[in-house]
């Protein structure tokens, strides 16, 4: 037997052993991906040449017919495919696999952002910036587990997740894939979604992350999605840097460059990203592969490569290993190698690092799933039951008038309308067309908890923002008049199916944040009505509702919920759930606060905006309950010196001082008070969900360590400088929720 099909064989040696048997044709083959056979086929009718360029969803390769795809996988000139959507796609892609020389396996990739949501019947959890409302690093540890068991049931082994980008931009579609915008948060969050989603990568229980995108995209210039990003090391180092540090600290199995120039180079061409930094300091020993056809880019749109051939040859030579997608890839570097441009010993280095993925993955001796049993895993009441749970705990209720939570029993006539009243858009980006049965939309969880008697009136506004009929407004406003209360459920459009008609999203970028369309005018004539009116927001940026903030009775913000986030929802309508979310991301008032984010530094307010406020509309961290939550008795004990020794314990009491049991997100802050840089005016480093019961009260404690106060110096290199720090504990980043206490750092 050959050492490679030998599973008892230490895996070096069978990447080895296969290594040597391999054309130069085959071991490029294996940086090879493509889009899978029926996404083409399905594309041959709908696109040409000319949609290529800027379409970043859809593809076809323009000269090949579908059959070329599957003869090439014959060939073993394809290591991997993505956008394959089903599982009976991927077994036969893998069968003709199994036909090449080698028998080397195909890796499917798949954008599982919140959930095997893209392919259909499968769980469809809260977005990433939702999920990061609920502070629950466990929670999204159990969804990214779940998550993976869903993928291997339909043979998918990686997924482009997780968005580590720190989110700066509200014009910018892809906050809603991020954890949001503190870099903390964001560590924490994305690190246990790696470790969620890979396990010990040793089973076939677990599959690839990706961490992504590195790096600035979350920071664009003009707020659209890769555009030039350009922004100081220390910038980079401090806020930027960290996620993808801690997520290859995890073990995170691949990395993605971003769409972006970093000051002025490609990251797709970016040496100093690639090699200096991933894998010279941080010693990064996945693969990288790049983002959909961002290689071509660095000729055609960055215009840093004279030819597609050079660009090739820029990427590959500063550290990509694998390449998302189109079809002269093989031959094109093939050609390189031939031509002494680029090394076969390089090649190597990446062919090395991909099937060692594929052998710790198992697929050597697994590379089929079972069609009997998939539907075993996928959508078992197991991941239903997480995505409420999830849901519930992404929810903030960012104003309540004391019209919440709603009395079942008392409220007789109930209007429900807006664009995402009764729509499957609930479910968020990156959502296939799933089942009508297994979405619940806001309709239907107001129509399931309100009382017998009552009537639930619902006035049809359409799913699009853009073209809503000014006649169903004035419907829905003659109903308000009718109504006890009035939920109008608004926000944004995200459905990929209908790409061009969404207005938040990847690639779905704005040069304002208001409400597209109707929807102001719809929520002011509906709340003119004198009626109680709840406005409930389902969305992936934060949108900038001051027009209408003032006019309504309660605002919940829901994000992209998931398939059960509308029976979430009303849960918390209704007061079956009381709301603990805090919003991981800053609402600004309008565009114009933009960039506006809690961890400023101390001169960004020095001089206040005239005619406007200057504080946002919710800051970070914000979020209301239906009890009150009263903290005291903040205490520290203990010592850090500057040689980084000790740690001091954060104390503090909270109490429930309600009437309702409830979950409190105590979150710590800190401020240097005198740096050699600046530092911002205060930092989250610590947070803790605390269940109390009414009435009750707990002692809460945080440790803090030298490494949560330091701070980087001339050399980029961590410090803890001696002087005073100021701790923060309290119920948002608002200084009129933040008990305050200070220590000194001794010097050395």
């Amino acid at each position: 037997m050959e050492i490679y099909k030998n599973p008892t064989a230490p895996i070096a040696s069978r990447v080895e052993d296969l290594l040597q048997r391999m054309t130069l044709e085959e071991k490029v083959g294996q940086t090879n991906q493509l889009v899978g056979v029926e996404h083409f086929r399905h594309n041959l009718g709908v696109m040409n040449a000319g949609d290529l360029f800027r379409n970043t969803a859809q593809a076809i390769y323009v000269g090949c017919e579908p059959e070329d795809l599957e003869a090439w996988t014959q060939q073993g000139r394809v290591g991997s495919f993505l956008h394959v959507n089903t599982i009976e796609e991927a077994n036969r892609l893998q069968h003709l696999a199994m036909q090449s020389r080698l028998a080397v396996p195909l890796l499917f990739g798949i954008d599982a952002i919140h959930g095997n949501a893209y392919c259909r019947d499968n769980t469809v959890y809260p977005g990433n910036l939702g999920l990061a409302c609920s502070f629950n690093v466990e929670l999204a540890r159990r969804i990214a587990r779940q998550t993976a068991a869903e993928m291997r049931a339909m043979n998918m082994h990686w997924t482009f997740n997780p968005n580590v980008e720190v989110a700066r931009d509200a014009r910018w579609g892809r906050c809603g894939e991020t954890y949001g915008e503190d870099c903390y948060l964001v560590t924490r969050m994305g690190v246990a979604t790696v470790e969620g989603l890979q396990g010990k990568l040793d089973s076939e229980a677990d599959v690839m992350a990706c961490a992504k995108h590195w790096v600035g995209g979350s920071l664009p210039e003009n707020g659209t999605n890769g555009s030039p990003a350009d922004m100081s090391e220390r910038t980079l180092r401090t806020t930027f840097f960290p996620p993808f540090k801690a997520a290859v600290d995890a073990g995170v199995a691949t990395v993605m460059p971003s769409h972006n120039e970093l000051n002025g180079v490609p990251c797709h061409s970016n040496r100093w990203l690639m090699t200096d930094v991933l894998r010279g300091e941080w010693g990064f020993d996945g693969f990288v592969v790049s983002d959909w056809m961002d290689i071509e880019h660095v000729h055609d749109l960055h215009g840093t490569a004279e030819t597609v051939e050079d660009a090739y040859r820029q990427s590959i030579t500063a550290g990509m290993d694998m390449h998302m997608h189109g079809p002269g890839w093989v031959d094109a570097v093939c050609q390189l190698v031939r031509d002494g441009v680029i090394s076969e010993e390089r090649i190597d280095e990446s062919v090395r690092r991909i099937l060692t993925m594929k052998f710790r993955l198992g697929l050597f001796e697994h590379p089929y799933a079972d069609e009997a049993k998939t539907m075993q895993v996928r959508l078992c009441q197991e991941h239903r039951r997480t995505a409420l749970e999830a849901a519930r705990q992404s929810i903030v209720l960012l104003k309540n008038s004391g019209l919440l939570p709603l009395d079942a029993k008392r409220v007789g006539k109930i209007l429900v309308t807006g664009i995402n009243a009764n729509d499957e858009n609930i479910m968020g980006d990156w959502s296939a067309q799933q089942r009508a049965e297994n979405v619940i939309t806001v309709l239907d969880g107001v129509r399931s908890l309100a009382s017998e008697d009552a009537e639930v009136m619902y006035v049809d506004q359409g799913w699009d923002p853009r073209n809503m009929n000014p006649a169903m407004v004035e419907r829905a406003a003659q109903a308000a008049r009718e109504a006890d209360v009035n939920i109008v459920v608004a926000g944004e459009y995200m459905m990929r199916w209908r790409w061009h008609d969404r207005t938040c999203g990847e690639d779905t970028d704005r040069s304002d944040i208001d409400l597209v369309g109707l929807q102001n005018e719809l929520i002011e004539r509906v709340a003119a009505s004198g009626k109680p009116t709840v406005l409930v927001l389902i969305n992936g940026r934060p949108l900038g509702i001051e027009r209408v903030a003032g006019k309504v009775s309660a605002i919940v913000e829901a994000w992209e919920s998931g398939m059960c986030g509308g029976q979430a929802i009303a849960e918390i309508l209704f007061g079956k759930v009381n709301p603990s979310a805090k919003l991981s991301i800053t609402i600004p008032h309008s565009v114009g606060q933009l960039r506006s984010y809690y961890d400023h530094k101390p001169s960004m307010y020095f001089h206040p905006y005239v005619c406007a406020p200057s504080e946002p509309l919710f800051p970070f961290g914000y979020g209301l309950s239906y009890t009150q939550y009263a903290y005291s008795n903040l205490s520290l004990s203990g010592e850090i010196d500057a040689d980084g020794n000790g740690q001091i314990d954060v104390a503090v009491t909270v109490a429930n001082t309600g009437k309702r049991d409830g979950v409190e997100i105590v979150q710590l802050y800190i401020r240097d008070e005198y740096s050699t840089f600046t530092r911002p005016v205060k930092e989250l480093k610590d947070f803790a969900r605390v269940e109390l019961k009414a009435g009750g009260k707990k002692r809460v404690h945080f440790i803090l360590t030298a490494d949560k106060l330091a701070m980087l110096d001339g050399n980029f290199a961590p410090v803890v400088e001696p002087g005073g720090f100021v701790v923060m504990v309290g119920s948002s980043s608002r200084d009129c929720d933040l008990l305050k206490s200070r220590f000194v750092v001794k010097k050395k």
